[in-house]
């Protein structure tokens, strides 16, 4: 009981950083079409900047003044770079993207070097929150999960009660009549980036000092962000929500399984043998699998449900 508990209670943790990671991804995607490569290293920013920040005014200063900047970079590489390739179609912006991530990279190493910098939890939200069955569970955590949720419900009434949502929404199936009612779609849509740039950079900065900062953090999540967002549905944020906690809750089991995948289909009743093909291959602990479930989940996914769990088109 200890195990299952404290194991769901990091899975929902570790899958609520997911949703704030891939919400911006999702959001960026359902309002312009454009499916930000760069997203993973907006999140390394945030990190980043935080820790600068961080040092000089303090963590949760930090936690909006570094989102800030990173979506004000964002804007600013739409307004001047992804707009004008835009017209040339996804390929153009796959590629202007993916460019971006190696140049962000790049500049990460030459101004904070190639090694992880010490960016830690601030002292206020250091320590147990709670002790159950003998195992404390960190404040921190539980801080993210606040902020994640927070962060949901915010999104949730700006797009559904706040005319700017409406707006949004708007332009993106009616662009000509809204820009006829006297609203610049451009603007909106370099808002838009911009404001999914900035939840990239919010995750990074929750996330950054709970793991660790540098340069590879970008490489390490960018490729389970594309999953979250293919399983849940493309452009589906209520999908996403649910695809990172089942990921989240998923991975954070098996991590803590040290039992083999033998003596799973053993327990089943299927007897395996030296002799069975891809014997080595049963020989494996979960926990060693833990890394690869992710991807396997997106797989059966895109051939049994190739339009994602709550999506409504498919690719």
């Amino acid at each position: 009981m200890e195990f299952f508990t404290i194991s769901l209670l990091n899975g929902i943790s570790y899958g609520l950083l997911l949703f704030m990671l891939s919400s911006g991804l999702t959001l960026i995607f359902s309002m312009m079409g454009v499916l930000n490569f760069a997203h993973a290293s907006f999140y390394m920013l945030g990190a980043y900047f935080a820790y600068t920040v961080a040092q000089l005014v303090g963590f949760f200063p930090a936690l909006v003044i570094a989102p800030l900047l990173v979506a004000l970079i964002g804007a600013l590489f739409e307004k001047y770079a992804l707009r004008r390739v835009h017209k040339f179609g996804h390929v153009p912006e796959l590629l202007i993207t993916f460019g971006l991530s190696f140049i962000i990279l790049e500049m990460v190493q030459l101004v904070w070097g190639t090694s992880s910098v010490d960016y830690r939890v601030p002292d206020v939200l250091d320590g147990p929150l709670f002790t159950i069955y003998g195992t404390q569970f960190p404040m921190y955590r539980a801080f993210m999960m606040l902020v994640a949720l927070l962060m949901l419900v915010a999104i949730w009434l700006l797009l559904t009660r706040t005319r700017i949502g409406l707006v949004i929404q708007a332009a993106l199936t009616h662009p000509e009549t809204v820009e006829a009612l006297g609203h610049n779609v451009p603007r909106v849509f370099m808002l838009v980036f911009g404001g999914g740039c900035a939840l990239a950079a919010l995750a990074g900065v929750i996330g950054g000092n709970a793991f660790v900062t540098e340069p590879g953090m970008a490489a390490t999540v960018g490729s389970v962000i594309f999953v979250v967002v293919v399983v849940g549905g493309m452009g589906s944020l209520a999908g996403a929500f649910v695809a990172s906690l089942l990921i989240g809750v998923i991975q954070t089991f098996a991590v803590g399984v040290d039992a083999s995948l033998m003596g799973a289909f053993q327990s089943l009743g299927m007897a395996v043998t030296p002799e069975s093909p891809g014997y080595t291959l049963w020989k494996l602990k979960i926990s060693q699998i833990a890394p690869i479930l992710p991807y396997v989940f997106l797989v059966l996914i895109l051939i049994f449900r190739p339009k994602g769990l709550l999506g409504t088109r498919e690719g």
